[in-house]
């Protein structure tokens, strides 16, 4: 976490280094890393965006099992890539008022690669209430 802080200017304060504290659930811990040993997950492919592939799953596995607690919600991968391929964005903004995790950044980019468009044409913002999700965002 630190070298990412340290290389990317923009990241600096935002990732946590909760990791190493004492009162960290270590049930909790262990459940993550069991999730990492037995993934299904897609196979890589060369060009391809292999840790936001495996970002998503976990996401989605993480929002079935918890559920929508506290109006938080998460939108399918399926869902935001339509709304992605509807919106068709080419040049200007791309605004998500609740943003989460950046899902409709990473599509919009994808959809703008994918038709040769020029990434730099768009501009992405978004907010979220949720601060730790803000962060994933970030």
């Amino acid at each position: 976490m630190l070298s990412l802080e340290k290389e990317n200017s923009s990241l600096r304060g935002v990732l946590t280094k909760n990791y190493a504290r004492p009162e960290l659930d270590q049930t909790r811990l262990g459940e993550v890393i069991k999730l990492f040993l037995r993934p299904r997950l897609p196979r890589a492919h060369h060009g391809q965006d292999v840790l936001g592939q495996v970002y998503e799953y976990f996401l989605g596995q993480f929002a079935i099992a918890e559920g929508k607690r506290g109006g938080q919600f998460y939108t399918a991968g399926s869902v935001v890539r339509l709304l992605v391929e509807m919106l068709q964005p080419f040049k200007g903004r791309v605004y998500d008022p609740c943003c989460g995790s950046g899902g409709m950044f990473v599509h919009s980019e994808r959809f703008v690669e994918a038709h040769n468009g020029q990434r730099d044409d768009v501009s992405i913002f978004g907010q979220e209430s949720n601060p730790t999700t803000w962060r994933l965002a970030r």
